[in-house]
This record gives structure tokens, C-alpha cells and sequence, in this order.
């Protein structure tokens, strides 16, 4: 399987010389989805957005298809990239519908082909155009706003996907659909995803491979069954707070 996205010896220092990224290197494979997980201030979001260049790294190299993302016009590289954040980004003044095309609009494609291809993708994120369509995003629930952002991330059809804790706003019932939905989504399509999260749940759920970053530094990067069973012990230490509620509702069940 060909390389997608590759990260070599990445680093990045922020203004106050705080070391956030420090050698930093993987590869993500075409088709898959890689989840980088870690505590809040690990450098997760920071390292996603080395590859859409929101973040030029101080030192290394991030190569898309074997060519350094510096290259590309910036605003050329972006249009060929998908990008979800927690808070989906919707314009309130604009129905779903044109919130999905705006891109496709500013890349300068025909009403015609905007409308088609808008209505086409809020139907394979699981709103229906016709009725989802005209609503505002004050209309629309936190899933539905999500998937719409969703589905203006994917109406450009882009190769790569990033997604920055997409899902972190949702309930919990309403976020395992979502990530029931991305799966299913996923696996039809076959897009590179790099998804940045801190729930274990979700990142055994939706990654083939499990990035764990930990105060900027490359902790493991394995696929999920090998993630439980490791022996790191910053690993360890993360599962065992994913299963914390597990242990206590079972000792309160021997009691």
C-alpha cells in the first residue's frame, strides 16, 4: 500500500520557545485512518495542522505523495484536503446546502455541479438534501451541524481528510453515531484520514493505526489490538484511564 501522508523528524517550537512537536516521524497509508491520540497539550492538533501548513514546522519534513507540502501554493494544497473541526465552522447566514458548496463555488465550478454535487454528499452523510437542505444552521441539531461540516469537507472530493476532534461537543449517543456514520463513510470511499482525538473508544473504533503523542514526542504507533496489549507504560497508562469506570463499576459489583 502506497504512502499518503509522511511525517519526517517533524518539529515545532511555538514563540515563548516552548518545544511542542520534537523529531516527530510516521507515515499514514493511503486509504486508512490514522488517529493520534494523547493528553491535552501533547501537540495533536498542532502536528495535524503541519500538513495543511496552518502550522509551518521549525525542522523536518511533511511529504503528501512524496512531495513536501511546502511546495504547493498553500491555497492549492488546501483545496485538496478536507478539514473538520469540533465546532463544524458553519456560516449561520447560509442553508446547509450552501454551506456544503461554498468551496466548490470559490473553486469556481458551475451552479449546476455545485447544487448536484452539495445535495449528493449531505445524502451520503445521512441528511437528506431535500429536506436538510434549506435549513439554517440555528435549525439543524449539533450531529446534524456536524455532518454538514462533514459533508462540505468531503464536496470537493479531497484525497486527504483531517478531522480535529470532530466529535468532542456531541452526547454520547449522538457521537457513537456519528462515528458509526464515518466509518461506514470511509470504508466506501477509501480517503486518507488523520483524526485527531483524545477517547481511546473512538480511536480503536475508527483508526487502523493509533498514534500516541506525549508532550510533542512520538510515544507509539500501533494498530489497535496491538495498542491494548502494549506494554508501554504511557500506553498503559492510557488504557487503564479508559477503563476506569469499567473497574470501578465491577469492584462496586464484588462489594
Amino acid at each position: 500500500m502506497s504512502v499518503a501522508i509522511e511525517f519526517r523528524k517533524v518539529g515545532f517550537t511555538a514563540v515563548g520557545g516552548q518545544r511542542l512537536l520534537e523529531d516527530i516521524s510516521f507515515a499514514v497509508e493511503e486509504g486508512t485512518t490514522t488517529v493520534v491520540l494523547g493528553r491535552s497539550g501533547s501537540g495533536k492538533t498542532t502536528l495535524l495542522r503541519t500538513v495543511n501548513r496552518m502550522v509551518e514546522p521549525r525542522s523536518g519534513d511533511v511529504l503528501l505523495r512524496g512531495q513536501n507540502v511546502r511546495e504547493p501554493n498553500r491555497i492549492a494544497l488546501r483545496r485538496g484536503m478536507g478539514y473538520v473541526i469540533q465546532e463544524n465552522g458553519l456560516f449561520p447566514h447560509m442553508t446547509a446546502l450552501r454551506n456544503v458548496g461554498l468551496v466548490l463555488e470559490v473553486m469556481g465550478a458551475e451552479p449546476r455541479e455545485q447544487l448536484m454535487r452539495s445535495q449528493d454528499v449531505l445524502n451520503a452523510v445521512g441528511l437528506e438534501a431535500r429536506t436538510f437542505g434549506k435549513r439554517y444552521p440555528h435549525q439543524l441539531s449539533g450531529g446534524q451541524r456536524q455532518r454538514v461540516g462533514l459533508a462540505r469537507a468531503l464536496a470537493a472530493e479531497p484525497s486527504v481528510l483531517l478531522m480535529d476532534e470532530p466529535f468532542g461537543a456531541l452526547d454520547p449517543v449522538t457521537r457513537a453515531e456519528m462515528q458509526d456514520m464515518l466509518r461506514e463513510l470511509m470504508a466506501r470511499m477509501r480517503k486518507t484520514v488523520l483524526l485527531v482525538t483524545h477517547d481511546l473508544d473512538e480511536a480503536l473504533h475508527l483508526g487502523n493505526r493509533i498514534v500516541l503523542l506525549s508532550q510533542g514526542k512520538l510515544v507509539a504507533h500501533l494498530g489497535p489490538r496491538e495498542f491494548l496489549n502494549s506494554r508501554n507504560p504511557e500506553v498503559e497508562a492510557f488504557v487503564r484511564a479508559f477503563h476506569r469506570g469499567e473497574m470501578s463499576a465491577a469492584a462496586e459489583k464484588g462489594a
